[in-house]
């Protein structure tokens, strides 16, 4: 039930209506043996963070090592206030159906209405759409909407440190078509602006790019999305969720579409999936993006109310008319991103990312401390980089995992697939000696010195 503290007012107008004067007169007909002598010494206010950290402390751990989340790679164990849970495990949220009707469900389409705001003030774009599936398929949705921005089809330039899987679900896309996949080297962990400006030309329909990039490491981004538009091509950004707490947001670059993995915006690791695709891009593009729009406009009453402005989809109209395929989108998963951002806010956001960043250049000082143990990259990172160890990634991984400390994945099996020949091309010859660590604001010192502690008893063993 709802409870609310009464004000100093309130309880003497009912100890009036009572007829004693104070509390103690109230609760003087209880035996003084029996009351409560000790006053309550409670800790000072802190975080809700902080809170549940204490709570499990003064609870006791369970049996065995409690695992530290170190892992990388696009998905993170964020922090995730309770009231995300509370609120999108509510009936009429939890059991909504996506609307298809550009009318029905008013309150689902306020909720996707609120993230598209929220996700513009997030990026700093013109224009959000109501979500797509996740990252991967949001930068290969940006790839074919850029297609139908300039009508260009012959060539798409995507930077070499631009996640692997990012760069595999684009090249499945473009399988069957005609247009090349240009992937430009990474040096040291970063792409060179010179090297793209020798492979983008009137052929390019877009420039793809990540910031901070796979190996956490910043880009030159502006420097890109100039030489991009210089050649008449879209520039394409994919950015981290919660790094525009510090970091430039993708509209201030001036990038025409800008997309990300919001998994982080309040949604918990949970296997892998699922996960949420934000897309964002410049007003002018708005009748070429992809998904759903929802709009506000008044209705017969001249009453606010929200509809599907644009659903330019294959189950709407003629396919070769599409914008895209994607059939729906992730409104759960969406509506906890909407709740996440309302209740951390700017402030919030900007904290989270200033302790991502902090515990991160800690974890990377203390860990390199240790003998063999090297920075594989010397760009400036945000909260993630690669570490270069002189054992095998995969073994000190799973000895690691066996202390109660997950870092990874290591650079050998991200490279595994279909662009493993490219690890070499991009200067990284010991990748299987390389893994990513990545810390967000739950990472403690305790934490982070233990994990510096197990590395150096595994590699000194």
């Amino acid at each position: 039930m709802a409870y609310l503290f009464d004000s100093p007012d309130q309880r003497r107008k009912m100890l009036d209506a009572i007829g004693v004067s104070d509390i103690n007169e109230l609760f003087r007909q209880i035996p003084a043996e029996v009351q409560l002598q000790r006053e309550l010494r409670l800790a000072p206010p802190c975080s809700e963070l902080a809170l549940q950290q204490e709570m499990e402390l003064t609870l006791g751990a369970p049996p065995g090592p409690v695992p530290a989340c170190f892992l990388g790679g696009g998905v993170y164990d964020h922090f995730i206030p309770a009231v995300v849970d509370e609120l999108t495990g509510r009936g009429e949220f939890y059991t909504a159906y996506t609307p298809y009707q550009p009318e029905a469900s008013q309150g689902t389409l306020q909720a996707f209405y609120e993230f598209q705001s929220l996700i513009c003030q997030l990026t700093g774009m013109e224009v959000s759409n109501a979500s797509l599936y996740e990252g991967g398929t949001a930068v290969s949705e940006a790839v074919f909407m850029a297609m139908r921005v300039n009508d260009r089809h012959g060539k798409v330039v995507i930077l070499g440190s631009v996640h692997p899987e990012y760069q595999q679900v684009v090249r499945t896309y473009l399988a069957e078509l005609r247009t090349e996949v240009v992937v430009v080297p990474a040096k040291n962990g970063v792409v060179d602006p010179a090297d793209v400006a020798a492979v983008v030309d009137s052929e390019t329909c877009a420039v793809v790019m990540q910031q901070p990039n796979f190996f956490g490491c910043l880009e030159d981004i502006q420097s890109m999305t100039d030489l991009a538009h210089k050649a008449g091509a879209l520039a394409v950004l994919s950015f981290d969720a919660i790094s525009p707490g510090i970091l430039r947001k993708p509209g201030d670059y001036g990038v025409d579409i800008a997309v990300a993995e919001g998994q982080p915006l309040g949604t918990p690791l949970q296997f892998g999936g699922p996960l949420l695709g934000v897309f964002t891009c410049r007003n002018e593009f708005v009748r070429k993006m992809p998904g759903r729009l929802i709009g506000r406009t008044k209705d017969k009453n001249g009453k606010d109310c929200f509809v599907l402005n644009l659903q330019a989809r294959e189950q709407h109209i003629r396919r070769d008319k599409a914008t895209s395929n994607i059939c729906t989108n992730q409104g759960l998963i969406a509506l906890r991103a909407t709740v996440f951002l309302a209740v951390v806010g700017r402030l919030g956001l900007q904290q989270m990312a200033e302790l991502c960043h902090e515990k991160a250049r800690y974890a990377a000082e203390k860990l390199t401390q240790i003998p063999g143990v090297t920075l594989r990259f010397s760009q400036p990172f945000f909260r993630e980089f690669v570490l270069s160890t002189p054992e095998p990634a995969a073994d000190v991984l799973s000895k690691l995992a066996a202390a109660g400390i997950n870092a990874g994945p290591s650079l050998a099996r991200v490279f595994g697939g279909t662009v493993s020949t490219a690890a070499n091309t991009f200067g990284i010859s010991d990748q299987d000696q390389c893994f990513l660590v990545a810390c967000t604001e739950k990472r403690t010192r305790q934490e982070i010195d233990t994990f510096a502690a197990e590395l150096r008893r595994i590699l000194q063993s």
